[in-house]
C-alpha cells in the first residue's frame, strides 16, 4: 500500500497528475495480526526438493539455468533477465554482477549444475534483436530480452501506459502448471525465499546478503566488513545444494 502511495505521490509531484490522490479512510494497511494469518494460510512461500526436482528435470535449457541461478544465488526475475555474460567466470565458477535495480554488489560461486547449465543455454543463446541486448546471458525465441518495458502503444491510455512483459514469470508459470505443482502464490521469486530460507542455517549473514545483493544500513557492520572471501560464499552455497541434493536423493 505504501508503494501505491508513493507511485500516486510521484506522479503530482512530478506533474504527471494534476491533483493529489484522495484514498478515502479504508485505505489502511492491515493490522499485523491480520497479515501473519494471511501469511499463514498461503503457506511458505519457498519450494521443497522434490517440486524442484521436478522443475528442473521438466524445465527447457533457458529456464532451467534461470532456475539454478534462482537457488544457487537468489536471483529474481529481473536479476536472470538482466544478468550480463561478463559478468560470469564459468571457469572458475564465479558470478559478480550488481543488481539491477539497486546496484549493490553481489557475488556468488556456482554449482557445477548451474555452470553446465548456462555453457548449455549460452550454446544455443537466439540472437538478439536489439543492440543494447547483445551481451545478455538470455534471450528469448523471439529475440527480446526476457523481461522488457514496452512503450506505450496506439491504444494506451493517454499514450503513457507502457507494459512490462516478463517472460521468466509467464514460462515459469507455465512450467509449473505442467509438473501439476500448485502455485500457492509462488512464482520464480520463491526461488530467492527458497535460497535465503535454507542459506539462514548456516548463521553467515554478511556472505549471504553478499550473493543476494542485500544490504542494511541499519548494521554497523556493513561499514566495517570490507571484504568476503570466496570460501565463505561457496560454504553458504554449498550448504543449499546439499540440502537440495540430500533431500532429492533420500525420497527417491
Amino acid at each position: 500500500m505504501q508503494r501505491t502511495r508513493s507511485m500516486f505521490k510521484y506522479g503530482f509531484e512530478s506533474g504527471l497528475l494534476d491533483r493529489p490522490m484522495r484514498f478515502g479512510t479504508e485505505f489502511k494497511k492491515p493490522a499485523k495480526r491480520a497479515m501473519r494469518q494471511s501469511r499463514q494460510e498461503r503457506g511458505p512461500r519457498m519450494y521443497e526438493p522434490d517440486e524442484i526436482s521436478l522443475l528442473l528435470g521438466a524445465a527447457g535449457v533457458q529456464l532451467r539455468a534461470m532456475i539454478l541461478l534462482g537457488l544457487n544465488c537468489g536471483m529474481g526475475n529481473t536479476d536472470v533477465a538482466s544478468l550480463p555474460i561478463d559478468a560470469l567466470d564459468l571457469d572458475r565458477g564465479i558470478v559478480d554482477f550488481p543488481r539491477p535495480k539497486t546496484a549493490i554488489p553481489r557475488r556468488a560461486t556456482l554449482w557445477p549444475e548451474t555452470v553446465e547449465a548456462l555453457r548449455t543455454a549460452l550454446e544455443v543463446r537466439p540472437r538478439e534483436k536489439l543492440a543494447e541486448d547483445k551481451g545478455l546471458v538470455f534471450i528469448t525465441k523471439y529475440g527480446h530480452r526476457w523481461l522488457r518495458v514496452k512503450a506505450p502503444g496506439p491504444r494506451a491510455k493517454k499514450g503513457t501506459q507502457a507494459v512490462t512483459v516478463d517472460a521468466v514469470a509467464l514460462e515459469f508459470g507455465k512450467l509449473q502448471r505442467r509438473c501439476g505443482i500448485e502455485s500457492g502464490g509462488r512464482g520464480f521469486y520463491a526461488l530467492r525465499h527458497t535460497f535465503r530460507t535454507v542459506a539462514d542455517e548456516v548463521n553467515d549473514r554478511p556472505a549471504i546478503d553478499l550473493i543476494m545483493g542485500h544490504q542494511d544500513t541499519n548494521d554497523i557492520a556493513t561499514h566495517y566488513i570490507a571484504r568476503i572471501g570466496d570460501e565463505r560464499l561457496r560454504r553458504v552455497v554449498d550448504h543449499v545444494r546439499a540440502w537440495m541434493l540430500a533431500s532429492v536423493e533420500t525420497s527417491s
